[in-house]
């Protein structure tokens, strides 16, 4: 008992700060508008508690819900539900003061008037919430205090178990029972079923639901059978066909280093003979000039060159095998090629500024056309040399009888297809390698007429047959490689083939001589030194074909094959030319109706 008095006591002491809020408050909406009555009423009660009055005090509860957390525990609960159910007091108070007797005013206030409602039901009952509750003015205190007894009552009646369904036993539902769901699935948390291990039964398993092909790999599309088509077919014969035509643009440049060049210093130097006049040459001149003489000395050069010296060094290696050779010979080659597109634009720019020159200048600009000149002679020597070595090298590799010839041809064009298709490129890059598959494929026939020189000259017995056989071996491990090594550079770099027909429209327009401004798009083949290793190879031919006689005679044959072999090689640059613009006219027209077609 006095533990419940004090409880009561603590719940007043709470409702009187409370009420301390509340007079603070003037935002309530419910609260009475600030007259002197009202003032007078709060000072009467403030005088009334210091007398020592026991009623509660007043709350004047506005539209603002005040919650009251309850102590967490059985305990606690306990005491404060007692407490706020026992505790309702309803006060009324009716005054008038003299000078507003005639509007008197009755302001019932419920002192607790807590209506409980329990938000949570749980074991300890953690949260309890407080509504406020007031009761407006009535006509008759009686009707307060009829409402004032109505409180604890349906307080009581929110705390019976039946109001709350705390009485009700909630029921079992069929998704919520564990029991049954695990005699469902029995394999739920992942153990492993013990299988069957008879091998009868696990081949009909596989036989029948096991694991295949298809299984492993996902179904292709129409994009997978297309690339497909273009690394079998589409790829090869467009890079082909482009080789093709680029191998014919190189041999119509190597004809006109033969055939036009000659002929345009040869009506040079019957000009300045017929005028006796020596006028200074253009550029186009003084570039031919210089050209030749870079041919000439290289065929001299190579002329002092004792070919089966080098033979039989090459073939006595047993340290160094041949396709070694072969392949650093091949890197030089590539090196020289290089190096001699700049010497030949160095040398071209020297002619052009002689040309133009003033008189003061003359001598600076001789000078440093000779420099250049010498420069592109040793250049070009060293070239020439390079690729004789390497021709020498194949015909030993196709003399031999141990199939060292192929032995160079799968590590020579493994080794191409190894440093190439796994490496990242550009379409770019593409174009300038398809040109350098040309022009090997153009020093490839030039090794090749090499080797035919040298049966001619040194073979005994039947020959023909075998030669024909290792050059068709060459050439078409050649044509294979080319493809392959393309087919899985457009793949791996998803080139489609149409960029091939591409390449093949800016050689075609370059063989019409329609200038671009973008000239990297250009086959750059500079014929100097296949040029020096033919003529160095052919010469002994020749030689074979003299009659013996006197110096003059002999003299007569010389020019008399010289003659012969200029106009064949005019007749056939002619036919290649004009077959080649022809093709290239043509092939420029369709391409620009097909663009007019998918446009």
């Amino acid at each position: 008992m006095p533990l419940r008095s004090a409880n009561r006591q603590l719940s007043f002491d709470l409702l009187g700060e409370d009420l301390a809020a509340d007079d603070v408050d003037d935002l309530s909406p419910r609260s009475l508008p600030e007259t002197t009555s009202d003032g007078q009423r709060r000072r009467k009660r403030r005088s009334k508690r210091k007398r020592g009055l026991r009623s509660p005090p007043i709350v004047e509860e506005g539209p603002l819900r005040r919650d009251a957390a309850v102590v967490e525990g059985a305990g606690g609960a306990g005491f404060a539900a007692a407490d706020l159910m026992s505790v309702s007091v309803v006060e009324t108070v009716c005054e008038s003061s003299e000078a507003e007797r005639s509007a008197a005013s009755c302001v019932t206030y419920v002192g607790v008037g807590v209506e409980l409602r329990q938000r949570s039901v749980s074991g300890s009952g953690r949260l309890v919430s407080r509504e406020d509750a007031t009761s407006s003015c009535g006509s008759s205190a009686r009707e307060s205090a009829a409402a004032a007894a109505a409180v604890p009552e349906a307080t009581s009646a929110a705390w019976r178990p039946e109001a709350n369904g705390g009485g009700k036993k909630l029921e079992k539902e069929d998704s919520l029972d564990w029991e049954r769901y695990m005699k469902e699935n029995g394999n739920v948390l992942g153990e492993v079923v013990r299988l069957d291990n008879s091998p009868f039964r696990y081949f009909l398993g596989e036989l029948y639901g096991g694991n295949s092909l298809r299984g492993t790999i996902s179904a292709g599309n129409d994009k997978k059978r297309q690339r497909v088509y273009n690394t079998m077919f589409h790829v090869p014969w467009r890079c082909e066909r482009l080789i093709v035509a680029g191998f014919f643009v190189c041999l119509d440049s190597f004809l006109s280093l033969l055939t036009i060049m000659p002929a345009r210093i040869a009506i040079t130097i019957w000009r300045v003979l017929k005028t006796r006049q020596f006028l200074r040459p253009n550029a186009a001149d003084l570039s031919d000039y210089g050209c030749f003489v870079v041919l000439a000395l290289g065929v001299a050069s190579l002329q002092m060159i004792d070919i089966s010296l080098i033979y039989h060094v090459i073939r006595g290696q047993g340290t160094i095998k041949l396709y070694v050779v072969y392949n650093v010979l091949e890197i030089f080659d590539k090196l020289c090629q290089s190096f001699g597109e700049d010497v030949l634009q160095v040398l071209f720019n020297s002619a052009e500024g002689l040309s133009t020159c003033s008189t003061d200048s003359a001598t600076f600009e001789l000078m440093r056309f000779i420099l250049d000149e010498a420069i592109a002679v040793v250049a070009f020597v060293v070239h020439s040399f390079v690729l004789l070595a390497q021709a020498i090298t194949l015909s030993t590799c196709i003399i031999a009888h141990n199939n060292a010839l192929l032995a160079l041809l799968v590590s020579n064009n493994f080794a191409e297809i190894k440093s190439n298709v796994f490496k990242r490129v550009s379409k770019e890059n593409l174009h300038n390698l398809v040109y350098y598959d040309i022009i090997e494929r153009f020093h490839i026939t030039a090794f090749l007429l090499f080797v035919l020189a040298q049966n001619i000259l040194e073979a005994e017995g039947p020959w023909f047959d075998s030669f024909l056989v290792n050059a068709l071996l060459v050439f078409m491990c050649e044509v294979l490689i080319d493809a392959i090594k393309h087919s899985f550079l457009a793949k791996f770099n998803e080139i489609k083939p149409v960029a091939y027909s591409e390449f093949l429209e800016d050689l075609c327009k370059q063989i019409l001589n329609d200038k671009t401004d973008d000239r990297q798009k250009d086959l750059t083949f500079i014929p100097l030194a296949p040029a020096c290793v033919v003529i160095r190879v052919l010469t002994p031919v020749y030689a074979t074909l003299l009659p013996a006689g006197p110096f003059i005679w002999r003299v007569f044959w010389i020019l008399l094959w010289s003659v012969l072999t200029y106009f064949m090689l005019a007749v056939f640059k002619i036919l290649v030319g004009l077959v080649l613009r022809c093709l290239a006219s043509w092939y420029v027209n369709l391409r620009l109706k097909n663009k007019q077609h998918v446009d």
